[in-house]
């Protein structure tokens, strides 16, 4: 049998190599989430014409407020993704409750935009599901 090397916690590298390569993937994700965020803010702060006008939907607001709301998470999403670069807790906290922000967010406004709704609500479950898979242990 093969002796895989092992760190002083009992972890093998080839654990810790794959911890970090999550952490690096859901850091990745929540920057495409949070620019592809900004540039949907950006959208319907200018009231853009590619947006859907869906009436009667229950969680109705003005398009303008969508846009701010998507232009601020983004922003978070994007400095919260380049903090998980160096792979802190407060980091992975952070990116697991922005993520679940982004994907609620993207889900009250599926009306509006459906596709790139449904491709953020992915990304962000990406993140979500690469930030909870490793122990803390596993980072150390």
């Amino acid at each position: 049998m093969a002796h895989t090397p092992t760190t002083p916690r009992g972890h093998s590298d080839t654990a810790l190599a794959a911890a970090g390569g999550l952490v690096v993937f859901a850091a990745v994700m929540l920057l495409i989430a949070g620019v592809l965020g900004i540039f949907r803010g950006i959208m319907g702060i200018a009231e853009d014409e590619v947006f859907v006008h869906t009436p009667n939907y229950v969680f109705q607001f003005d398009l303008t407020t969508w846009g701010w709301l998507h232009l601020i998470f983004g922003i978070i999403a994007v400095v919260v993704g380049a903090a998980l670069f160096k792979a802190p807790l407060w980091g992975r906290i952070a990116g697991i409750v922005i993520a679940s922000l982004v994907i609620l967010v993207n889900f009250l406004s599926l009306p509006y935009y459906p596709f790139w709704a449904i491709v953020s609500i992915a990304l962000s479950g990406f993140v979500i599901w690469a930030l909870c898979i490793i122990s803390p242990e596993d980072m150390r």
